[in-house]
């Protein structure tokens, strides 16, 4: 229920932290004991339990794009005042930012905005305006991949995705957990097998805050300028940069 800001300047790492051949070894075995992409797949909550169970709350972090808090408020359940990374990349809808305040104002969770190196004024001034209309690779590159990279080398050991399998092809066989290599550290995706019914249901059932646009034909929200409404039936992430060959931001690849 508290918040702070990370800017262009990491966090020192956390005394104590595991080695890198620590936590590869201690995803492979989670990924194992959560029957990961099989029949006895483990549910949402076992999954974060199984996180609980071996790591403290201040190692880990919650990554929420803040289209709904069920990710952070399924987390806090065993790991409360867990730290939220929010990734204010300068160009999120009113509704986005207002979720963002909901979150940290009725769950037990710390918001920490991740903020970018340069303003969107900056960033202009830099590269010409509007550059995430001729390279959204490099925007998303700069105001978000480099901030969540900067923000999880703070002493993190694991991090919560909202990842699910059904949102494209691309996401088609993500374990419940894994290694990751480019950031060091455990990464965890408790909803892996959740539909976006299962998320409403979900954010439904525990009255938790979900972003106004969701019932507006949202059903993934990213910055203002790139995401598009998706109409019935399409790929749910088909309004990300919509008209461009683009269908990730990097976070995940």
């Amino acid at each position: 229920m508290s918040a702070q800001n990370i800017g262009a300047s990491a966090p020192a790492p956390a005394i104590g932290r595991r080695s890198p051949d620590e936590l590869r070894a201690l995803a492979g075995a989670g990924n194992a004991a959560l029957g990961s992409l099989t029949d006895h797949e483990a549910s949402p909550a076992e999954v974060v339990a199984w996180v609980a169970e071996n790591f403290t709350t201040d190692a880990a972090a919650v990554a929420c794009s803040m289209a709904d808090a069920a990710l952070p408020h399924l987390v806090a359940q065993h790991l409360p005042g867990v730290d939220v990374l929010f990734l204010d990349t300068g160009y999120h809808f009113t509704e986005t930012y207002a979720t963002r305040d909901e979150v940290a104002r009725r769950l037990d969770v710390r918001i920490v905005d991740v903020l970018p190196e340069q303003t969107v004024a900056e960033q202009d001034a830099e590269f010409g305006a509007e550059l995430f209309a001729r390279d959204p690779g490099l925007c998303c590159a700069r105001r978000k991949v480099e901030p969540l990279q900067r923000a999880l080398g703070g002493g993190y050991e694991v991090w919560f995705t909202g990842v699910r399998r059904d949102e494209a092809p691309t996401r088609a066989l993500t374990p419940l957990v894994a290694y990751d290599e480019r950031n060091g550290l455990v990464k965890v995706n408790p909803v892996a097998a959740w539909s976006f019914d299962d998320l409403l249901d979900y954010a439904g059932a525990n009255q938790v805050p979900v972003n106004l646009l969701m019932s507006h034909g949202y059903p993934s929200i990213g910055c203002e300028p790139c995401t598009k409404p998706v109409a019935a039936g399409e790929d749910p992430r088909s309004g990300r940069w919509a008209g461009l060959a683009k269908t990730e931001c990097g976070l995940h690849l």
